[in-house]
């Protein structure tokens, strides 16, 4: 693969997690600007991830069938088209019906791009490799709300996505010059003698991913409100998850990467979900501006330590002819952590700070488990 696809490879999978991470700040709030009722705001928002799933399914199969070229092109198109369509939304109804499809759409990129990205990467630099890809997912975290904060204050939310569409049309058409189709093509099933019973490894790493976004969703959901009841403007909870997207950017491209490529990457999951479960139960004992962020970047940490090492796990365990229903079903799980870490804690009846603890208590218990494992 030429030096351009490569290059092109990280600005397909900065688009997608653009695209996502710039419908936090303004989905709620355009919601209810077209008269949703607070829960089918907070639905709007769950379903994208619900159909999200479903997409990351079935870009693991085809991109298997038919190599992630197509996958790319198809993904990048559906998912383009569909952010124009907010431009129609006048009702709750229609509302969630964009939301359905675009998420169904946007979940065709991922999965298919990551399985690009590891099979054109040397086994030995996959950890690292991973890392770098992770860079640019953490760039997207940092810009994407800001971005969309700044528009959607200036003009409307449909605003935004219109701007996010033409981005997606513009990394279409360059993908599609570029991105030729040697070394694209999906490579013919090989037949397997052996057992049929899934890598354990596979398991971990969809685990790690689940675990990975659970607390995400947590964060997302729980450190607005402790920021609010903290007496803080809302605009803190911002530069806090910009800081702990700054400090995971920096730990993927500085020499701190090539600890991927050194360490088990079982054992490197087992201490990022500690990492963040021990900030998690910091985040909800902290009442000072300066506490808070200092418990952010090391957050930014765990999540820069687990991202790449369950990604490694994922890749290390899969072949070129499973990897891509393999990667469908990781960040489908990815997106059932997300729904499952902000719904699950939003229906206990306890405190802010209990509920932070209990996040932190869960995924305590994931990194013993991780970490037994690593062991064998």
């Amino acid at each position: 693969m030429r030096i351009s696809s490569r290059f092109m490879l990280y600005g397909i999978i900065f688009f997608a997690f653009f695209d996502l991470f710039a419908q936090l700040p303004i989905m709620s709030t355009f919601a209810v600007s077209v008269g949703a009722s607070s829960f089918i705001a907070g639905f709007s928002i769950a379903v994208y991830s619900l159909t999200n799933t479903f997409g990351n399914v079935l870009s693991g199969i085809w991109t298997d069938r038919k190599g992630p070229r197509l996958v790319l092109i198809t993904g990048l198109f559906l998912t383009s088209l569909s952010l124009l369509s907010y431009q129609f939304v006048d009702t709750p109804g229609m509302l969630l019906f964009v939301r359905c499809v675009h998420g169904f759409m946007a979940g065709l990129i991922v999965p298919a791009a990551f399985t690009l990205s590891a099979n054109i990467t040397a086994t030995d630099r996959q950890g690292k490799k991973v890392a770098i890809t992770g860079s640019f997912v953490g760039l997207a975290a940092i810009i994407g709300p800001a971005f969309s904060g700044i528009v959607a204050s200036a003009t409307s939310p449909p605003t935004v996505f219109l701007f996010v569409s033409l981005f997606g049309w513009v990394t279409l058409l360059v993908t599609v010059a570029s991105m030729r189709n040697d070394r694209l093509m999906p490579v013919k099933p090989e037949v397997d003698e052996g057992s049929t019973r899934p890598d354990p490894r596979v398991i971990r790493a969809y685990w790690g991913a689940f675990f990975l976004m659970f607390s995400q969703g947590a964060l997302a959901f729980l450190l607005p409100l402790h920021v609010q009841a903290l007496g803080y403007d809302s605009r803190l909870s911002g530069t806090l998850l910009s800081l702990f997207g700054v400090v995971a950017v920096l730990f993927f491209l500085l020499p701190t990467n090539r600890l991927f490529d050194h360490f088990s990457p079982t054992k490197l999951t087992a201490i990022g979900v500690g990492i963040i479960g021990t900030s998690q139960v910091l985040i909800g004992q902290a009442d000072v501006q300066s506490v808070l962020y200092g418990v952010l970047a090391i957050y930014g940490v765990g999540f820069a330590i687990l991202f790449p090492a369950i990604n490694t796990l994922l890749i290390q365990s899969t072949s070129l002819q499973n990897r891509g229903k393999a990667y469908g079903a990781f960040y489908a799980f990815f997106s059932l952590g997300t729904v499952a870490g902000s719904s699950f804690l939003s229906g206990l009846p306890i405190s802010i700070t209990h509920q932070f603890t209990l996040t932190g208590m869960i995924l305590w218990g994931a990194s013993l488990l991780f970490g037994i494992r690593s062991l064998k």
